[in-house]
């Protein structure tokens, strides 16, 4: 597993030499096998015998930071999403992008993404895990900005970005919790140990991050704001980030925890509010949008909302119907973004206002529109796999009583209400994005080009998948026993009770919420122009894109106060700030940390010699200040040096002393040789305030400074490593020098690139030299 989580990353390191010969080839291709070799893979682990396989690699095992990659039945369901899809949107990508694009710059980015949502759903180090969660947030940036020349790119990109990393950390901040309460970082250990967590004091914090997190990604309301911008990303980004993966992040995290966290009522109330309020709202703001894009955005944030609030149900009926959903969801709205991006690269527009009557010119497209869509609104019909979890999603609506949690009344009778209220809307968008842009009278003379059908390689993806929704509403037992079950299984933390997938329930409560769905929905769906104005009024000019915007505007306006007003180009202010920082900040920890111990029980005596020496430097010290002559201040300098160097050789450290000795020498020579290009030596006219801010620093400093020295000689919280050094530097380095041994063969690495960093800045100096004797030449 490791290598498959690899490969991407290695593959992408190759793309920028193989998109030189796009011209002849374009990368697309080698992209495509990267998923499909990872697919057949992990292909193999299909069959009703399936048992979970972990792997573990040492990484770091004296933090015990190692990489451990769980494979069960959830992480294969979404592997085989993120491989599957990815190939096909590879695929796709060939024939919608052109040569003259940027195309090393995108797979690059889209092999990391892959890359980073596989070692997501493997991980079961909580660092790995976060370590991936943040690389998805990164990548995905770099693809939504892919046409960073836009500015509405460039928005939604920052936009995806600082909701999701601010996610991102909320997250880091519930795993650190659980894991120190724990003593684990396998998420695995963590739910064995769940009553560590569920009786904690710290378990409402742990909650709240872990869901923010979630929900952020995922696009939960109210971080939902973000996923509409994001559809200015090129049409393969949308299809492959924004049906099947990036956003079902949060669903993986919250269905992988799912086991430990839903036996406390509130993990109940927030995520089926959440999820409930997502799919309302989502489906309701769809069907306001005129960009085909726009209303599969918000058709994805309503479909994200089922599934999160199926989780939040925790039944094993609602879990099922969620891993189903998941599968059925990747399937139906992939093929609706590939078909969007058809429609734009043929027509010219995405703007449904302009589009209508295509199907006379995209017959092809059109026929895969309508199966896709009607399976998106989940029309009864039995080749269709968007019915069958949306009946799932019905039943387990109406027994909530099953959760096993103290919930309020009214929030278990509400819900079925909602369900079929969001449905409701979720059928007319997706009647509104079918018949909108395919039927009606044609619109020629609005388009930018006449439209025609898409060129067969950008039809393939887009009819596989919608092939898997036929075959998936025809033989959904096929994927049963095999794959959908596991999933639940590992969901729910324990084997669900064998469940088969059928059409025909009778005239149960689930299917006449079915049939109200349509029925309404068509009379809505009909009727569209003459109700559309209740946008005006809700939500009116209410929008979560305001407070944003604003929040964003604030945080700028209030830093660019902050920043001018230590910014104002003074050397000595910035010295004074940062010392200041450091001394609190310093002085702070040590107090807390128990940092202010003096022990002189293991110190050598200090004799007259010592004494003599040290005052030496203080007068050299406080001269240095005092003095106006240069030269005088460069020589008194060295004496400090050199006093040192003497204390190193009556402390008995000769190497250290011969170090010293050159160092300083070299630093006098080199003044020297730079005296004549030395400011003036004057004081400056500085307030009284000023002055003795400056000492008080720089006394403080000071004092920091031998604190630390004494603290850290005198707090021994590790085992001294001395003496390993000591018995080992003959034995394995072959060196009676210990301090020899210990640069050259211990820290030989470390020895090696400071050398390497004194190379270039030498070089560094070499090239300003030159650059300054050909500027004067000329």
């Amino acid at each position: 597993m490791l290598v498959a989580v690899l490969l991407p990353f290695i593959i992408a390191i190759f793309i920028p030499f193989l998109s030189k010969w796009k011209d002849k080839l374009h990368p697309g291709f080698f992209v495509t096998i990267v998923p499909a070799v990872i697919f057949i893979y992990f292909a193999r682990f299909l069959g009703s015998g399936f048992e979970p396989v972990v792997q573990e690699y040492s990484w770091v095992p004296s933090l015990d930071m190692n990489m451990v990659f769980h494979l069960d039945g959830l992480s294969l369901l979404f592997v085989l999403l993120i491989s599957g899809i990815g190939a096909l949107v590879a695929f796709y990508s060939i024939f919608y992008l052109h040569k003259s694009e940027q195309l090393g710059h995108f797979y690059v980015y889209f092999l990391i993404f892959m890359g980073s949502m596989l070692g997501v759903v493997l991980s079961d180090n909580i660092f790995a895990l976060y370590s991936f969660w943040e690389f998805t947030s990164l990548s995905s940036f770099l693809l939504i900005g892919f046409w960073n020349y836009k500015k509405e790119s460039r928005y939604g990109a920052l936009k995806s970005m600082l909701i999701t990393v601010f996610g991102g950390l909320s997250l880091l901040g519930a795993l650190i919790f659980m894991s120190v309460l724990t003593n684990t970082t396998s998420i695995q250990g963590m739910i064995d140990q769940q009553q560590l967590i569920l009786n904690s004091e710290y378990f409402p914090l742990i909650l709240g991050l872990l869901l923010l997190g979630a929900f952020t990604k995922s696009a939960q309301f109210p971080f939902h704001i973000w996923l509409p911008d994001a559809m200015e990303a090129p049409t393969p980004v949308s299809a492959y980030l924004h049906s099947a993966t990036m956003v079902k992040a949060g669903l993986y995290l919250v269905a992988r925890y799912s086991p430990m966290l839903s036996a406390n009522e509130w993990f109940f109330i927030i995520v089926s509010s959440a999820g409930i309020v997502t799919l309302c709202w989502g489906s309701y703001m769809a069907v306001r949008q005129t960009d085909l894009k726009g209303i599969l955005a918000f058709s994805t944030i309503s479909q994200l909302g089922m599934i999160m609030a199926m989780l939040g149900f925790g039944t094993e009926a609602a879990l099922f119907g969620a891993v189903f959903h998941i599968l059925n969801h990747a399937t139906f709205k992939g093929s609706l973004f590939m078909i969007a991006g058809i429609v734009d690269h043929e027509a010219g527009t995405r703007d449904i206002r302009k589009l209508g009557g295509l199907m006379t010119y995209m017959p092809m497209t059109a026929t895969l529109a309508v199966l896709a869509s009607f399976s998106m609104a989940g029309v009864p019909l039995p080749f269709l796999n968007g019915f069958y979890s949306k009946e799932m999603f019905f039943e387990a609506s109406l027994h909530l009583e099953s959760a096993g949690t103290d919930i309020s009344g009214f929030l278990q009778s509400a819900i079925p209400y909602l369900a079929v209220f969001g449905s409701i809307f979720t059928f007319v968008y997706s009647m509104y994005f079918f018949f909108g842009t395919f039927r009606g009278k044609p619109q020629l003379d609005e388009l930018p080009k006449k439209p025609h059908e898409a060129p067969w390689g950008m039809l393939i993806s887009p009819i596989i998948l919608v092939a898997g929704v036929i075959i998936i509403g025809v033989f959904p037992n096929l994927f049963n026993g095999s794959f959908i079950a596991h999933a639940a299984d590992a969901v729910n933390g324990a084997s669900l009770k064998p469940k088969d997938i059928y059409f025909w329930h009778g005239f149960i409560p689930p299917f006449i919420m079915s049939l109200a769905v349509v029925v309404f929905g068509t009379i809505l769906a009909l009727s569209r122009k003459i109700w559309q104005p209740v946008y005006r009024v809700v939500p009116g000019v209410l929008s979560m894109n305001k407070v944003y915007d604003g929040a964003v505007d604030r945080i700028e306006s209030y830093s660019a106060t902050i920043t001018k007003g230590y910014m104002n180009g003074s050397l000595g202010r910035y010295m004074r700030l940062i010392l200041a920082a450091i001394i609190i900040i310093t002085f702070a920890f040590m107090a807390v940390t128990g940092g202010f111990t003096i022990d002189t029980s293991n110190v050598a005596q200090i004799t007259a010699p010592e004494i003599l020496v040290a005052l030496t430097m203080v007068i050299a010290a406080i001269g240095t200040v005092l003095t106006n002559n240069r030269i005088a201040a460069i020589l008194i300098l060295g004496v400090v040096g050199y006093g040192l160097s003497m204390l190193f050789v009556l402390y008995r450290a000769p190497d250290l002393a011969l170090t010293q000795l050159i160092v300083e020498t070299v630093t006098v020579a080199l003044f020297l040789l730079v005296f004549y290009h030395l400011p003036k030596l004057k004081k400056k006219d500085e307030p009284m305030s000023t002055k003795a801010l400056n000492l008080i620093i720089s006394i403080g400093f000071g004092a920091m400074m031998t604190m630390v020295a004494i603290s850290s000689h005198s707090s021994k919280f590790f085992d001294p490593i001395s003496q390993y050094f000591i018995d080992n530097s003959y034995k394995l380095g072959g060196g009676d020098n210990i301090v020899n041994v210990i640069l050259v063969d211990f820290r030989g690495l470390d020895t090696l690139f400071e050398i390497v960093v004194l190379g270039l800045a030498a070089m560094a100096i070499f090239a300003l030299i030159r650059l300054r004797k050909s500027k004067g030449e000329e």
